[in-house]
């Protein structure tokens, strides 16, 4: 079998679900897509059960927040072909006040305990997932600890004043 490019790879994804893609880029040789809820585990079963593409390795499920955006929550997968030995993320973005996505571990059971780190973290919440609650913080904390909602620093700290350091 040939190698399997990002070219190659994008032409079959592209060709099975034509206008439901946006291609981000290549950062660093990481083919990048962009995609919706609706079409995502439609997306995700396709580059798992693609007897050619076989992605099989689910690396990563994780998220991230841009507070400036139209839609500022992102879920963000990794997939690997263990096979062909190419890797694939694929980015969904969703509104504040709906972060809501179906869940992925109707494909993988690994992805149980990433989509709980992902509520637990920017508040996103997995529609069907067996056993979604909080994992690594406590359970009656009402924020999200990586979401862009509060400053860095307290403003109110007297330690980081300069006349301390000669200033």
């Amino acid at each position: 079998m040939a190698k399997l490019t990002n070219e190659a790879l994008l032409k079959k994804i592209t060709d099975k679900f034509n206008n439901q893609l946006t291609l981000l880029g290549e950062p660093f040789g990481l083919l990048t897509l962009e995609t919706g809820r609706e079409q995502i585990i439609d997306i995700l079963t396709y580059l798992k059960t693609d007897p050619e593409l076989q992605f099989v390795f689910l690396t990563d499920i994780t998220g991230i927040h841009y507070p400036d955006l139209e839609k500022p929550i992102g879920v963000i997968y990794h997939l690997h072909s263990l096979v062909n030995n190419v890797r694939v993320r694929l980015k969904v973005f969703l509104k504040d006040g709906d972060e809501h996505i179906p869940t992925a571990t109707v494909l993988w059971n690994g992805a149980n305990w990433m989509e709980r780190e992902t509520y637990d973290f920017f508040g996103v919440i997995f529609d069907g997932h067996p056993d979604l609650r909080r994992i690594l913080n406590v359970d009656d904390m009402v924020v999200f600890p990586m979401r862009k909602e509060f400053p860095l620093e307290d403003p109110n700290r007297v330690d980081k004043k300069d006349y301390f350091f000669g200033r």
